[in-house]
């Protein structure tokens, strides 16, 4: 009985501390970027010790990961419409605005760096590409089904479709990802997709 009521206490302070060094790793990300986190500075900003950041993360990348994971985990789902083809669009614009922050692009730069099968890479595509993924899933069933788009597509290349250009961008560096990008990329697919995108709500422009 003595151990469960120590368990019991425990619980809540490691809880406290996960939370503590998560925000201390997002803040840092988005002051510093990816060479401000390290663990000496978690540990200092967390106001925890360095062997607690250890028991739960590998090093500095792995919590600087699990942090922008948390920190996107609610900001991709979109609140369902009466146009799911503008619902897409709304969600294509919240992925490129997270790596838009200095933090998206801390992470970018990160994973770019590492090898397609590190624990890294393998928490970004399973938790935030594939997440991203079966979120635009959905909405492209409800364009399905709302007739907004031909019953017919392959829902596979189609999300590889509107989603490569964004990582492509991201990755490359090579242009801007803004919500006229994002906007301009949804409307090229829309045209091989069968459908236009309503009037009065097409790619802004700068």
């Amino acid at each position: 009985m003595g151990v469960e009521k120590s368990r019991s206490r425990g619980r809540p302070r490691d809880e406290r501390a996960r939370e503590s060094v998560l925000r201390a790793a997002k803040e840092l990300l988005e002051e510093y970027g990816l060479g401000g986190v390290t663990i000496e500075a978690i540990a200092a900003k967390a106001g925890v010790s360095k062997p607690t950041i250890y028991r739960s993360w590998k090093n500095s990348y792995a919590v600087a990961m699990a942090a922008f994971l948390e920190l996107t985990e609610a900001q991709l789902p979109v609140k369902a419409t009466g146009s799911a083809v503008a619902d897409l669009r709304k969600h294509l614009r919240k992925v490129a605005e997270v790596f838009a922050t200095r933090t998206g692009r801390s992470v970018a730069a990160m994973i770019a760096a590492s090898q397609s099968e590190t624990e890294l890479a393998k928490a970004f595509r399973n938790h935030f590409i594939l997440a991203s993924r079966e979120e635009g899933r959905k909405i492209l069933q409800r364009a399905v089904d709302q007739h907004e788009l031909r019953s017919d597509i392959d829902f596979d290349v189609t999300l590889d479709l509107i989603y490569a250009p964004l990582y492509f961008r991201l990755l490359v560096g090579h242009g801007e990802l803004s919500n006229a990008f994002t906007d301009s990329v949804l409307e090229h697919a829309l045209v091989g997709l069968g459908v236009r995108p309503p009037k009065g709500d097409g790619p802004r422009r700068r």
